[in-house]
Formats: structure tokens, sequence, C-alpha cells
């Protein structure tokens, strides 16, 4: 062994002074200490010097020896490799011999630092390691078991794949037996130790713990109810994983648990009852449910309605005390980062509007600030997945509760009532239409109460019963929900404007064009709240905004809700700078009411459109100077440029033909090629869902560069990338209608992609849809070229458009298969029942597509088949 290494004393000073320095509030003074320890890590021993105040200088104080540890854990993150071996082989015994220091928080600090070396790959090269830990686990000294275990815990926290990889000669063969010793210890944070460690081997169904199974679930029984919270918590989240993965072992005993469970949901610990509590949304999602919970149903639905209450510490987080807080800035640290969903074209089905993707707004989120998972966010969640499990039989035993609970005096109570009555609104929902004529008026009475809270809880409720809302006469419900709603959307308190505008949204999703009538009315308050609110709810009022454009469409086009709208909107619009991250839920919103508007939209046009093409150019110009020089320049946030391709998707859709003079007299081709070449797929499936557009509104400017762009094309049609892989395929199609037989040359780039999509299983409906409307629409201009491949995707071509309405595209699909099988009528033979199927779909087709469905003179039987078939 070389000699010890020692610091220099004038180094150790400057170092210790620098960690004292990090300690400060102030930022510039964090920011020079940043800049020095990037410095610092030019020299080789910097880190010996950071080892050596947090295992040696006892003299320091703790938070300041540990903090020596942190810095060192970032540098082993960032530079291990570069450390030379003295330097490393120097940290890694110094660990060793300080994982039991009297101090917690010292051997909490080495255990991270052991397992960062442990998961930079060093578990192979440190393979004294596991052996040294798990000896050290049987010192009599409290300390040293102590930081052992903590240590072995993070490292089977992360690097359990590799523990159970054949890379280290299967370790876990000798500890997890070793492991299960330690349940019966006597101290309770060794206990607590012990089941962590063997339960991050529970999901992955690691083979050392199988054949242990056994053992290890007699001891979490005989832990079941020890003193420590942390101890019970551990045995829950262990129970709770056992059911997903060995259902079987625990079966036998399933009665026993869920008496359990119910226990511990109750347990005065709020983080034994929340991990107790996931137990029955796992349980929800095993098909032996219904059959193992249905005889304790009686006990558990209390204790889950109970869970609902707001708790103390709940109520004090939520300031909900607090009743008027509108002219309070928000805090911009509360405001969460909003994503963007990239435009996906699809098409409409029989009966709705758009088919809407599984809708995610309906979560129970309502109470984002604690955003953090919570007893009563769980116990609500649970609830939600029960209704849809047991649906009415659940009723039997919620009705009795929420008769107490809806009309109590003290607002907690009433509170927890209404989102129960929220959170089984879709499982329950048949039981619960005889109940709803009274229960509504109710709720709408509620939405004044004087505390904000309960306003805001019942404004999320009703959006959750808005559908049968919708289904009555509108006067009954409708209108009086709507009147309170709307006054809601302006209540003094933050919180409430954010339910009502999130409310309002799922309402106008529900009644559409019933809300027409109104709309003076709703736009009036919407423009009001322009004025009133605070950042945050600013960005949910422009979603709702968006939301009633898609939801009434072209009756939005009236010169005075044009008046009331769109100043406000441009106001802002002028306000925000290209860098300002609310452009993009206001790009959204002005996407959709240029769509609803059309030509109501022009005499906003041309700003927007030349805002929208020079933040794509913005970006893009940003990304080429990142990818040449990365130290210089940082990389672009392109969701800029993807709200900006959708807004002018919106505009070249709303505007049609008016938008060709903007097109002449820009860039945009150029850019769109450009992105439709981008790296990040979001880019590609907004620069195709433009192209689509563009194509529609005004061929002329994008025709020359069709021999450019379809080589892209073709090799989009992934469809790993399913929203890609959509809007090219769809583009392709309305390619192909203003190409008609010159698209001849393109058809082998994307023929062969398309067919073997439509015959993939699993595929998504809409890719399907209009993967089957391409295919056609190419058939249609390119009959010679398509119709000998017929026979390979007539099937799943005919079963796929059976659900979508007619519309101009279902038609031009329906005459390529017409014209393919006068072309091929072989191909279609064996297939012959789905065509026929798939033809009486249509409800009226035109006159000359019905005489194309009747007059195949090459299949005598066709016709007489489709006769017996067509309306």
């Amino acid at each position: 062994m070389e000699c010890e290494w020692k610091p220099d004393e004038q180094g150790l000073q400057q170092i210790l002074q620098l960690l004292k320095e990090s300690q400060s509030p102030d930022t510039s003074t964090q920011r020079s200490v940043q800049q020095r320890l990037e410095q610092l890590n030019q020299y080789p021993d910097f880190n010996n010097y950071l080892i050596f105040v947090l295992t040696k200088l006892k003299s320091e104080d703790e938070p300041t020896r540990s903090l020596s540890g942190l810095i060192l854990k970032n540098n082993v993150k960032a530079h291990y490799q570069n450390f030379p071996n003295g330097v490393s082989d120097f940290i890694k015994s110094e660990c060793l011999q300080n994982i039991g220091d009297s101090s917690p928080l010292i051997r909490a600090t080495v255990g991270i630092l052991i397992t960062t070396i442990a998961s930079k790959g060093e578990l192979q090269n440190w393979p004294e390691l596991l052996p040294k830990l798990c000896l050290l686990l049987d010192s009599e000294d409290y300390n040293t078991c102590e930081g052992a275990f903590g240590a072995l815990q993070k490292i089977c926290e992360d690097s359990a794949e590799i523990l159970d990889s054949d890379m280290l000669d299967r370790p876990l063969n000798i500890m997890i037996p070793k492991f299960l010793q330690f349940f019966k210890h006597s101290s309770p944070k060794i206990r607590s130790h012990a089941i962590a460690c063997v339960n991050q081997f529970i999901i992955s169904r690691t083979q050392a713990l199988m054949l242990h199974i056994d053992p290890f679930i007699e001891n979490l029984f005989a832990l079941a109810t020890d003193e420590e919270p942390e101890v019970r918590k551990n045995v829950c989240r262990a129970l709770v994983m056992l059911l997903e993965v060995r259902l079987d072992r625990l079966l036998p005993h399933m009665h026993n648990i869920i008496e359990y469970m119910l226990q511990r949901t109750q347990d005065h610990d709020e983080n034994v009852a929340l991990e107790a509590c996931e137990f029955w949304l796992t349980l929800a999602e095993q098909p032996v449910c219904k059959e193992v919970l249905c005889g304790h149903l009686s006990q558990l639905t209390p204790v889950l309605v109970n869970g609902m209450k707001y708790s103390e510490i709940d109520i004090i987080l939520l300031k909900g005390d607090i009743e008027e807080d509108e002219a309070i800035p928000d805090n911009e640290q509360d405001i969460r980062p909003r994503f963007h969903r990239s435009r996906t074209v699809a098409q409409q089905h029989e009966g709705d509007g758009i088919e809407e993707e599984e809708d995610e707004d309906d979560e129970l989120d309502d109470d984002d600030t604690i955003s953090d998972w919570n007893l009563r966010k769980c116990s609500a969640a649970a609830l939600d997945v029960l209704a849809n499990v047991f649906r009415d039989d659940l009723l039997l035993h919620i009705l009795p509760l929420l008769k107490e609970l809806l009309f109590h005096p003290e607002w907690v109570v009433k509170e927890s009532g209404i989102l129960v009555l929220g959170a089984i609104a879709e499982g329950c929902m048949q039981g619960m239409i005889p109940y709803l004529p009274e229960l509504i008026p109710h709720l709408v009475q509620c939405l004044s109460d004087k505390k904000a809270l309960v306003r805001s809880i019942t404004c999320w409720t009703l959006s959750r019963y808005a559908h049968w809302v919708v289904s009555q006469p509108p006067d009954t419900y409708l209108k009086p929900l709507m009147t309170e709603l709307l006054k809601r959307i302006l209540d003094s308190n933050k919180r409430v404007q954010e339910a009502a505008c999130s409310a309002f949204a799922t309402l106008e999703e529900e009644a559409c064009t019933e809300l027409v009538p109104y709309l003076a009315f709703i736009l009036d308050t919407l423009v009001f709240a322009f004025s009133k609110y605070q950042h945050k709810n600013l960005l949910i009022l422009y979603d709702a905004i968006g939301t009633l454009a898609d939801s009434v469409g072209h009756h939005l086009n009236k010169p005075e809700y044009i008046q009331m709208l769109m100043p406000p909107l441009i106001q802002k619009w002028n306000q925000l700078k290209d860098e300002d991250k609310d452009l993009f839920p206001l790009l959204e919103c002005l996407s959709s009411v240029a769509t609803a508007l059309q030509s109501g939209f022009l005499p906003y046009c041309e700003p927007v459109y030349q805002r929208c093409v020079n933040l794509v150019q913005k970006t893009l110009a940003q990304a080429m100077l990142h990818q040449s020089q990365p130290d210089q320049y940082e990389a672009p946030d392109k969701d800029f440029m993807i709200v900006a391709l959708d807004l002018l998707s919106g505009l070249a859709e709303g505007l049609g033909g008016t938008i060709e003079q903007l097109v002449a007299r820009s860039n945009i081709l150029t850019l769109m090629y450009q992105c439709m070449q981008d790296k990040m797929p979001e880019v590609r499936q907004s620069s195709f869902a433009l192209l689509g557009d563009l194509t529609k509104a005004c061929f002329q400017h994008v025709k020359p560069c069709i021999a450019d762009f379809m080589p892209i094309l073709g090799t989009n049609l992934n469809p790993e990338l399913i929203s890609v892989c959509n809007n090219a395929t769809w583009a392709i199609g309305e390619i192909s209608i203003q190409m008609g037989p010159e698209m001849q040359p393109y058809i082998a780039m994307v023929l062969h992609q398309l067919v073997e999509i439509i015959n993939r299983p699993n595929t998504p409906k809409t890719l399907l849809e209009n993967t089957a409307i391409t295919i056609g629409r190419l058939g249609y201009v390119c009959p010679q070229e398509v119709a000998p491949m017929l026979q390979q995707f007539i099937r799943p071509w005919c079963t796929s458009l059976r659900n979508i309405r007619d519309n101009e595209e279902k038609d031009s699909a329906f005459r390529g298969i017409c014209t393919m099988i006068s072309v091929n009528p072989g191909g279609v033979v064996q297939d012959f029942i789905f065509f026929c199927d798939a033809v009486a779909s249509w409800v009226n087709p035109k006159d000359d597509l019905r005489d194309m469905f009747y007059k195949w003179p090459d299949v005598g039987v066709a016709a007489s088949t489709a006769e017996i078939i067509l309306p």
C-alpha cells in the first residue's frame, strides 16, 4: 500500500471556506461557489480533500462534512471515469472504514456515496463491497450495523437489476436469506431497513426471493403490528407489491390480509395509512377483486369515505381559511409546466364529434397545490376504481353515507361527501340516475357555498355528471348549471376560478352546439375573467376559450362575438415576448379560434401568421447554432416551433385558400422541409399536419416541393411513432388527391409500408382509418399501380372504414376501392362480404358513387349481393 495521503493545510482551509460559503442563501455567492468548484475539479486530488473532510475532519460541524460528501457524490456522478486509481481507492477504503460513524447524518452521506460509486458500474470493480457490508451487519456495534444496512438499502434501490444478474455471481442468493434474519432484530430501524431491502426485489420476481417467498410472507405477518410506523409502512408496501406478482401466495390468507389492511388504512400514522390505501387501488386491478372483496365492502366503504376528508394539515397548506385571494399574484414556482399536445389528424365517427383519445383531464386532481399524493387522493382514487369494478353494488353501501355527508353542517364533512359523489360518477352512473334530478340542483346550490374549498370541489363533481346534464332538456339543468358555473369562473378565490374553468371546459366538450344560444353570455364572462385572473388561471382560461371554439365551431363566427373575444386575445398576444412559455396555451387557443372563425379570423391573420413563421425560423436557427457549437449556444425549446406549426395548421384549415398570399410571401415551405427532418418526433408530427393542411389550402405552392417531400414522408411511415406515422399517412393522402395521375412515380415509396401498417395487429384506430383512406386515395389516382395489391389489404381496409361518418375523405377512398376492383376484380372475391359490409356503412353516398357501388361489369355476383345490403 502506498503511504497514506495527507492534505495540504492551505488547500484544506480554502476548501472549508468554500463549503461554508456554499451554505449562504445568496444566489450570487452560490453561483461563484459553483464556478470555483468546477475549477477545482481540474486537480486530481481535489476529491481526496472532499472525502477527508467527510470522514476524518471530526473537528468540523456535521452539515459542512456532509456537504463535502455530497459535492464528492456529484463529482463521482459526473467525472468518476477520470479519477486516478489512487484517488478512487482512497475514497473506497475511507467509505468502508467510516460507514459506522457515530453521526446518523455522516453515515447516511457515506451510504449515498457508496451507492453512487456502485451504480457507476463499479459493483463489478469493487468485489469486496457487498461481502464487507454483509459482514458488518453482524457487528455488535449498532452504528456499524445501521450504517451498513443503510448503504445496502440504497444499493438495492439503485442497482437491483445488476444484483440479480450473472455479472456478479448472484450475490442475492446469500443476501436475501441474510436480510430475512434481521426481520426479528431488536432495533426498529434495522427491521425497517431489512424489509426495505427485500422489497426492492418483489416487482422483478427475483429468483433468489421467489425461493424464499413463504418465509418472507410469514416474517411479514409476524411484523404486521410492529410498534414502529416505518416497519408497518414497509410491511404494507410489500403486501401491495406481492398482490401484483404473487397473488397465488396471498390468496390462502386473503381474508386476514384484507382485515389487516382495513385497520392499517385507518392507521394513526398517515404514511402507513397511505401505503395501506394503495392496496385497494392495486386489488381493484386484479380479476379476483370482486370475489375476494365483496364480503368486505360494507367495512371498506366507510373507511375510504372517511379518508377523503381534508386533514387539518391539508387545510393549512391549502390556505383553506383564506377565502379571497384573487388580487394576490401567483408564486411563479407553483405554475406547473404545460406540455403542448401536438396536432393529430383524426376521423369523425358515427354519432359523435371527433373521437377523443382517452381523456386525461378528468383525474382526481382537485387540489394540485398539495399535488403530492396523499390519503385523500388515494382514497378517492380507490373509490373511483372500485366503483368501476362493483358498479351499482357499491351504491348500496355508499348511499346511506352520502345522505348524511352531503347535508352535514360541518363544511369539511360536506366537502368530502361532494368528492365521494364525484369519485363514483363513472362507475355508478347507471344507479345514480334516479337520484340526479334531486342531487344536481343541490350541487348547483353548493356552488355558492361560503367555503371556497366546497365551491371548488363542487365544480369538479358537477363536471363528472356533465354528460347526464346535457342529455336532459336544457332549461332543466344545463341552464342553471351554466349560469352558476359562469359566476364561479369570476369567483374571488383563485382555486375556485381554476376548478370552475376546468369544469366549464368539460361541460363545453359534452354540450357542443347546445351552448350556441348562450354564447353572448358565456363570452361576456370569459372575457371579463381576462382582466381579473392572475397568471396561473389565465393559462386555464385560454384552454376554456379554445375548447369553446372547438365545441361550437362556425357558430362563433358572428361579428359581435369576434368583437368581444379577439381584442383581449390579441392584446395578450402583443404583450408576450417570443421566449415566453405562456405563448403555448395562447397559440393553442388561437389555433382553435382560427379554425372556428374561418373567414372571421382574416383581420387578425397576417400578424399571427408572420409571428408563427418567425418562431419556427428562430428555433431552427438556434438549433443549428447549438449543433455546431454546443458549448457556446443553448439548445432551443422546440415546443415554440411545434405550437407555431400547429397554429399555422389551424390558420390553413380555417382560412383555406385565403392563406395563399401569406404562403406566397414567406419561406414557410423551406422551413417545413427542415422541420420534416427534425430529430424530435413531435416536430415532424406537426410539420406533416401542416403539410396536409397547406396541400388542401394552396397546393400551387406545395407542388414544386413534392419531389423533395415524398421520400421524407415515406421514411416516416414507422408505426412505432404512432402520431408521426398517422400525420404522414394523412398528408400523403391529401397530396395524392391534388396530384392525380402525377402521383405515379411516388407510389412505390409508400405503398408497401401502408399495406404493412394496415395489416399490423393492435394498430390504433385513428392510424388504421387514415391508412385505409390514404390507400384508397392512392388507388383512386393510380389504380394500375395499387390494384395488384388489393388482396393484401381489402379485408382490414373494409373493417377499418365501416364506422366512419360520410365525408369527403371517405368518399374519395371508396371511389378508389371501386376503381381498383374494376381493374383487379379477382383481388376482392374471397373477401367480398367484408366489402359489402363497408358499403352498407354509407348513410347517403353521392349519386355517382352510389352508381359505382352497383355497376361493376366484372363482378356479376357483386351487384346482386350489394343490392341486398345497400339501403
